[in-house]
Order: structure tokens, then C-alpha cells, then sequence
């Protein structure tokens, strides 16, 4: 018995090995957080920010280097927005302001860069009232202009053929961006509205007088779209250039049919481009966005939608911009593996994601599941395929300048231990090559040293000091700090030698 515990042991330990050398030292790590769920609803202010912060703590823990934030559901605000009003999933109430008084968006956005993680806002451009919203407020966009939007079942949507609409969304940005220091402004796969059966999208009289000239309704709903994305895109980088504008989309681009010029994948179902009119291939190869997220939801071998089926479509037509697959947890936990019934189905897919060259990353949808550890996900997660922590992937079309080196690297003996201690790099003209955060890299003396291989990050901080783990002074250590821009362009190294 002890002799099948050994081999059993030794398996698992060369599987994690495994996992460990497949490690890429640059791969986005994100998490969604939602709000439409109700998950702060009946909370104190004191206990929302305790569950968030048990949610980024976990996060933390698998190295997870994104929060997607939701702060705008429906024309409302989780954060103090002098346009929309308060939403009703943070305080019970449209419009109502949280009491004790506090911002979720500049607490998320310190909370987050305090741990080394990104914050990117994530809004939804069209839907102005969801399903079970019975209340709007007196500054809610819909009182000021009603005419600018049409109903849809029980939503109300912002009309994308509307200027003022587009405008407006924009003008939301704007203020985001110039008050808040997000790394990203974020767009879920809400757009044109799911089909309800027998609903029509009442925009006919819209495309009869502002058709501009587009022969069919799908292509001039298309092009609403398309001219949002790209008026977001240009607003973004005229204020803030370093900011990412991201989306994720459904996961199916385009079903294929025969004789189809379309790029499309061998599902069925619902669709971006005909659908929801979205066509997100022109938007990544126009370079419009800055990142792509389908949301790849379902299981490996479903025959609608197949997951290995859909995430190579997107690997081989979505890589002009940096590709991440957004990955529904729960569902990867309950089905098992086609190829290994006696596993679930999250190892192989993570596996498949890191074989594919311009896959660079993943979004967990969601994080809740990662602070429960549902089925021991976070524990798996933490042992194997996010070990070790991971810095951004480059965006060299956004910038490809890294900060100069540190400077003045010293080890020295503090009241509370033992600290290396640096100086920022001298600033540069480029703003969004300012340094941001540093990598501490450690290698025992002998160690070959390679800066590619993650296990060798022991930090990565905004903090210019690390408190060193002192033993006897006799253990000699090479330790290297590298500087890091808004973009995650990595400086030079500058070693130094330590015993401890």
C-alpha cells in the first residue's frame, strides 16, 4: 500500500512539474466581479468590502493579475458619477447613495494595484434597465431622453443607431477615465439584445431615415456598433493612452455554412455577428480593441457549441490583438474529461489553452467560485497551472518603450528585519513608460539564471523595498529587481549579491 501511495505521490508531483515548465512568465491572469448578481444587496458598507476583499485575497493567491469590475450595469454607477445615478445592486435603490458613504470604484482600484493586480472598469454600453429593475431614478438617462432608446421585453435599451447615444457612452468614459486611474475600461457581450422569441427590435423607422445608405438592417446595425467601438477606442487613447479598452464577446463569432466567405466555427448557435451584430473580428483586426475575451462557456465534445472547436476558430482568425479565453469555472468542474472521465474538465482545458501560440491568458468567470474554492478549484489552481505569479502580456502597438533601471540597490537591516531597498528609475518623457511596479527575481548561488522562468519571481510590487527572509547569513542569494511601465514593458536587471 505504502509502495501505490509513493507512486501515486510521485505522479501528481511530476504532473505539477509539468504544469510548473509549462508556466509562461507573461500570461493575463483575470476575474470577473460582478454586480448584477446581488451579492452586496442587504449589506452594510463594512460587509460588502469584507466579501470583496475575501474575493481579491483568493484571487491573489492563484496570481491573478486583472479584476474585471462591473460599475455600470444599466446607465447607473458603482462609483460617485455626477451623470447616472447609484445603482440599485450596490444600495437596494436607483439613485440612492451607499450609507456609511463609499466609492466601490477608487476602493477597488487601490485594493487592487495594493496587490499587484489591474483594475479595468467594466461597463455595458446599451442596456439601460435589466429585467427586475421596477424603479428608475429622476437623473437616469432614460427621464432626461426618452426618446433616445426602445424597448425591448422587459429591457430597456440605449438605441445604437442614435449619435447621441454613442456620445454619450462616450462621455461616461471620458469621465471614468479622467477621475479614476483604471488600467482598462471593459465591454461584456451585451450589444444588439439577445433574440426573445417573437420580440422584434423596433428599429426599423431608424434605419428607414438614418439607413446611410447600407442596404439591409443587419449591415447598418453592424456598423452602429462598429462606429461605438471605434469612437470608445479613440477616446480612450486621446486621454489616457496607457488605458486598455478590452471586450468579451459571445463565444461564437459566426456559425459556418456552406459557400460562407465569413470566417465561421462548426457550432450552432447563437451568434455575435448575426445576432447580436457584433462583428468582433473587425474590431480586433482594425485594431479597435486592445484585447479579446470570448466567452468560451461550454464543455469540450458539446456538439453546439464545442469548446476546443471554438477556441482554436479564435486562435487562428482573433490574433491581431492579445487573445484570452474567458472560462465559466463551475460548468469545467461538473463535466468530465472525454479523454479522462475520472477528472473534470478544467485541466485539459487550461492545457489546450497554453498549447495554442496567441492564446496569451484566461478570464475566471467568476470570482466568487475562487473565494468559495468550489470543488477545491482554488487549491488545484494555486498547487498547479497558476503557481507562480505572471506579469502582463505586451501591448507593443500601445507602447514597446520599458522604464530605465533601478537604481541604488541596498540590502539594510531595519528595526522590524532584513530589507533590500532600491530607487525609482529616472523618469522618462514618455508617460505611459513611467514606472509603475518592480519584479524581484531570486536565484541560490550556482542557480542558472533565467528571467524568463517564473519561479524565480519572488515579488511583484509597486513598493521600492522588500523585506528579505533572513536565516543565518550564511546562505549566499542573487537577487535581480526590474522596473515595470503602465504597459508591463520590463527594464533592464540590476543584481545584486545577498547572504542570508
Amino acid at each position: 500500500m505504502k509502495k501505490i501511495m509513493l507512486s501515486v505521490l510521485c505522479a501528481l508531483c511530476s504532473i505539477s512539474g509539468l504544469w510548473s515548465q509549462q508556466a509562461p512568465k507573461r500570461e493575463f491572469r483575470g476575474a470577473w466581479i460582478q454586480c448584477v448578481n446581488g451579492q452586496w444587496l442587504g449589506l452594510s458598507t463594512s460587509q460588502q468590502q469584507a466579501r470583496l476583499t475575501q474575493q481579491l485575497d483568493a484571487l491573489q493567491r492563484i496570481h491573478v493579475n486583472t479584476i474585471m469590475f462591473q460599475v455600470r450595469a444599466e446607465a447607473d454607477a458603482l462609483y460617485a458619477s455626477p451623470y447616472e445615478p447609484w445603482s440599485r445592486f450596490l444600495t437596494g435603490r436607483q439613485g440612492q447613495a451607499p450609507a456609511p458613504y463609499w466609492d466601490p470604484l477608487q476602493w477597488m482600484i487601490e485594493q487592487c494595484h495594493k496587490r499587484g493586480m489591474e483594475c479595468h472598469a467594466w461597463i455595458n454600453p446599451y442596456r439601460a434597465k435589466t429585467r427586475d429593475t421596477r424603479e428608475l431614478a429622476n437623473n437616469h438617462p432614460f427621464r432626461v431622453h426618452p426618446e433616445r432608446f426602445f424597448r425591448y421585453g422587459d429591457l430597456l435599451i440605449f438605441h445604437p443607431g442614435i449619435k447621441e447615444n454613442r456620445d454619450w457612452i462616450c462621455h461616461i468614459v471620458h469621465d471614468i477615465l479622467n477621475r479614476y486611474d483604471v488600467d482598462g475600461i471593459h465591454m461584456d457581450d451585451y450589444f444588439y439584445p439577445y433574440p426573445q422569441a417573437g420580440i422584434e427590435i423596433p428599429d426599423a423607422e431608424q434605419y428607414q431615415l438614418h439607413g446611410r445608405g447600407f442596404s439591409s438592417i443587419g449591415d447598418w446595425r453592424r456598423d452602429n456598433v462598429n462606429r461605438l467601438i471605434q469612437e470608445l477606442h479613440d477616446t480612450i487613447r486621446t486621454i489616457k493612452p496607457w488605458v486598455k479598452f478590452g471586450v468579451s464577446p459571445f463565444g461564437i463569432y459566426h456559425n459556418h455554412k456552406e459557400g460562407d466567405i465569413l470566417p465561421g466555427s462548426a457550432t450552432r448557435g447563437s451568434e455575435n455577428y448575426a445576432v447580436l451584430y457584433a462583428d468582433v473580428l473587425k474590431w480586433v483586426n482594425n485594431g479597435w480593441v486592445d484585447y479579446n475575451i470570448p466567452q468560451l462557456y461550454w464543455n469540450i465534445g458539446y456538439k453546439v457549441a464545442d469548446y476546443e472547436e471554438l477556441i482554436r476558430f479564435w486562435a487562428r482568425y482573433s490574433a491581431n490583438r492579445p487573445l484570452f479565453i474567458g472560462q465559466d469555472i463551475p460548468r469545467s468542474l461538473k463535466e468530465p474529461d472525454p479523454k479522462n472521465p475520472a477528472q473534470n474538465q478544467l485541466p485539459a482545458k487550461l492545457s489546450l489553452q497554453r498549447s495554442l501560440p496567441t492564446v496569451e491568458g484566461s478570464c475566471i468567470w467568476y470570482s466568487s467560485v475562487i473565494a468559495d474554492n468550489m470543488g477545491g478549484c482554488t487549491d488545484y489552481l494555486a498547487k498547479t497551472f497558476y503557481k507562480y505569479p505572471a506579469l502582463q502580456p505586451r501591448m507593443p502597438f500601445i507602447d514597446d518603450k520599458a522604464p530605465g533601471k533601478v537604481r541604488k540597490v541596498k540590502a539594510l537591516w531595519m528595526p522590524d528585519g532584513y530589507y533590500l531597498f532600491w530607487l525609482k528609475p529616472k523618469p522618462l518623457k514618455n508617460e505611459k513608460s513611467d514606472t509603475q511596479q518592480y519584479v524581484v527575481y531570486r536565484f541560490k548561488k550556482g542557480e542558472k539564471v533565467n528571467l524568463e522562468n517564473p519561479a524565480h519571481i519572488v515579488a511583484i510590487t509597486d513598493q521600492n523595498c522588500l523585506k528579505l527572509p533572513y536565516m543565518k547569513g550564511k546562505d549566499k542569494y542573487i537577487y535581480y529587481i526590474t522596473a515595470l511601465d503602465r504597459l508591463h514593458n520590463e527594464s533592464k536587471e540590476v543584481k545584486k549579491s545577498i547572504k542570508l
